[in-house]
């Protein structure tokens, strides 16, 4: 993490500076509104251009470019971008709405990358940790991640007017919506670690919300490895569907290439959707299709090999209803090895702690539900995706359960474990020798 530079250091008038102190001072006072804006014309453009270089070599490795021309190609390429930023797109009359969030996922990790670089760049600007703990206000942060967003919208405006057409018509609305949410909600606080203004804000936050914060983010990271190994699960399963439908699909080696990406782009989709099914709720792969761990009920499936993971059609088997128990086991695993490594003195603070991070868990978990489903296609896969709001009170009480009853029996063991020591260290001290 970079540390803002001390006003020792900072004060141009102290004489002499050696080679390395000028060279930090230069690595760290860069030109803040051109670094600052093209840190996030940069993180957009970086995806994009990858996109759109996939979207040329699919296009080889399907007809050889037989078909269309390159610019055709590079159309295809920033419409996937701007449908991992939500956009929409039409395609011959059908409207898409589902979100790619492996794409989404590439986006944010790059803005975080780039925002992390810009803020090591710009940390000498502003007051120094000195003057900052003194009271002095530091508008260094949020200047620098509103000139990051405006230079992120830049390029997702000018990349959503040069693909629209009247069959495409991607919602600008919404790809500056989610360039905002982006660019700000990952950037800044990129920035802001890059700059090391983190670390002097976020410990004057009080200790119950940054613990309950850190625990949600424990819950949610193992949910989501129960969800994926769920999904990884009835893949290999049925392994042999997934074969099949790329077989029927007369699939050469580079349309499998392209399947095989386009399955990595919904892959995180994939993962909610599963989450979903373990947390009771389940979802819909279609209109009146449900697909619950008590109820599966299914319709006709385009040919994908991902749908290959969903069960069987009818009434669940007895043992499913028992994977309803998964979030609450979770979050209680996950709670009483917070507790563990960050020991709370008192039960009261570390029901806090449990109930307080899993609630916050399931909420976060119902946001990035709501991301997951949407328009696939035409007529009946038009209504695809999870139940979100039924998932958010189903995560709230199952996480928020678990974690108050890790927390609370890890405080439990310590306890016991802690009077054991006692009475041992007592036994000890009246043996012989030990006086």
């Amino acid at each position: 993490m970079t540390s803002l530079p001390s006003s020792i250091s900072r004060r141009a008038g102290d004489g002499y500076r050696s080679a390395a102190q000028l060279r930090r001072d230069l690595a760290t006072r860069r030109p803040f509104v051109p670094t600052a804006t093209l840190g996030g014309a940069l993180s957009a453009a970086g995806p994009l251009v990858v996109c759109m270089a996939a979207a040329v070599v699919g296009w080889f490795l399907i007809d050889a470019g037989g078909h269309g021309e390159p610019s055709d190609a590079l159309r295809v390429g920033a419409s996937g971008w701007l449908l991992g930023h939500g956009s929409g797109i039409g395609v011959d009359g059908v409207r898409i709405t589902a979100i790619p969030l492996g794409l989404t996922l590439l986006c944010a990790w790059v803005v975080w990358r780039v925002g992390h670089r810009v803020g090591e760049s710009l940390s000498g600007h502003g007051p120094d940790a000195d003057r900052i703990a003194d009271g002095e206000r530091d508008w260094t942060v949020p200047l620098a991640s509103a000139l990051f967003a405006a230079g992120y919208v830049i390029v997702a405006s000018l990349t959503a007017s040069a693909v629209a057409s009247l069959s495409s018509a991607p919602s600008l609305p919404r790809v500056i919506g989610a360039s905002l949410l982006l660019s700000l909600g990952v950037g800044g606080p990129a920035i802001a670690r890059g700059s090391g203004r983190a670390a002097i804000w976020v410990p004057a936050l009080p200790s119950s919300l940054r613990a309950a914060l850190a625990l949600a983010r424990t819950i949610l990271v193992w949910w989501f490895a129960v969800a994926a190994l769920a999904l990884a699960i009835a893949l290999v399963l049925d392994f042999s569907t997934a074969a099949n439908v790329v077989s029927q699909l007369g699939a050469g080696a580079g349309d499998t290439v392209v399947i095989a990406l386009l399955t990595a782009l919904v892959l995180p989709n994939a993962v909610l959707f599963s989450s979903s099914y373990l947390l009771g709720p389940g979802f819909t792969v279609g209109t009146g299709t449900l697909v619950t761990p008590g109820l599966v009920v299914l319709g006709p499936l385009p040919m994908f090999p991902l749908l290959a993971a969903l069960p069987s059609g009818g009434p669940g088997a007895e043992w499913t209803s028992w994977l309803m128990l998964s979030p609450v086991l979770v979050a209680a695993a996950a709670a009483a090895r917070w507790q563990h490594r960050n020991p709370a003195s008192r039960w009261d603070e570390a029901a806090l702690r449990g109930c307080g991070g899993g609630i916050l868990a399931g909420v976060l978990l119902g946001l990035l539900t709501l991301l997951a489903g949407g328009a696939v296609g035409p007529g009946r896969m038009r209504d695809v995706g999870p139940f979100a709001s039924d998932v958010v009170l189903h995560s709230m009480t199952a996480f928020g359960i678990g974690g108050l009853a890790g927390a609370l029996l890890m405080v439990w063991f310590q306890a016991r474990g802690g009077r054991l020591r006692a009475r041992l260290a007592s036994v000890r001290g009246r043996l012989p020798g030990r006086r």
